[in-house]
């Protein structure tokens, strides 16, 4: 018998200022590591997607969401997890967004994220972005 296929639920934000988003680079240690993504992080138990996106990107970029709007929920498995990504645009934040966690990031036109390299299940995000 095969085994329960690990779930995650991801929270993620797609912070957005003008035609710009700010991505960030996964260490390289880490799943899909190298590989750019759009900051965020799992959702904990009894959190919401808002709640959890507000907390992970304090942590992880260290701005202050005021509202966000959901963009997109992508499914997406890979050889050994199963990942549920709940992806929010974030136009109205505080505070300039940077790597708190040791991590890269960088602003980026959205007219170059096809050219950069992404987990496959952020393919989708972009897709919307773009549209």
């Amino acid at each position: 018998m095969v085994g329960i296929m690990k779930q995650v639920k991801v929270a993620v934000g797609v912070v957005l200022r003008g035609e710009m988003t700010f991505l960030t680079r996964r260490l390289a240690h880490q799943h899909q590591g190298g590989k750019w993504e759009f900051p965020g992080g799992k959702i904990e138990a009894g959190e919401t997607t808002e709640q959890a996106l507000t907390r992970e990107l304090a942590e992880e970029i260290g701005i202050e969401v005021h509202s966000s709007e959901p963009l997109v929920v992508i499914e997406h498995q890979y050889p050994d997890k199963h990942v549920m990504l709940d992806v929010h645009t974030v136009n109205d934040f505080s505070g300039e967004p940077q790597g708190l966690e040791g991590q890269e990031g960088q602003w980026v036109a959205l007219n170059d994220l096809d050219s950069m390299d992404f987990p496959e299940a952020n393919k989708e995000i972009i897709t919307r972005l773009l549209d």
